[in-house]
């Protein structure tokens, strides 16, 4: 298990088409999810520790918004998830001082970046 913790209390992502969205990130992640009606959809926590973030339908994606990190255990095999859920990878795998991260567009155009220390 990962000695990282999240520092962010809720991050909401634009998703115009929420059925996508959660499809999207369930198979990437593994993400599970709470509807509140067609246009949100809460992010649980997968270590149980309540609701982290949402999907939201009346949120339009944007360029230049702030740059979500997820972490992985094993960043190639999430990229490799990432890209057979359907999303885009927009800045390959690269090193950096912490480790390596690559960066991604989700289904709904939210671009996201997910590192690993190795």
């Amino acid at each position: 298990m990962s000695q990282h913790r999240r520092v962010f209390d809720y991050i909401e992502l634009g998703a115009p088409d929420i059925a996508a969205a959660k499809r999207f990130y369930a198979e990437a992640f593994g993400w599970a999810f709470t509807d509140y009606g067609p246009g949100y959809a809460g992010i649980q926590d997968p270590a149980g520790g309540g609701e982290v973030g949402g999907l939201d339908a009346g949120t339009t994606p944007t360029a230049g918004g702030p740059l979500v990190l997820l972490y992985a255990e094993d960043l190639d095999s999430t990229v490799a998830a990432v890209v057979a859920a359907g999303g885009t990878i927009t800045n390959g795998t690269y090193a950096f001082p912490g480790g390596r991260r690559a960066h991604f567009r989700d289904v709904a155009g939210n671009e996201l970046g997910v590192w690993s220390v190795a």
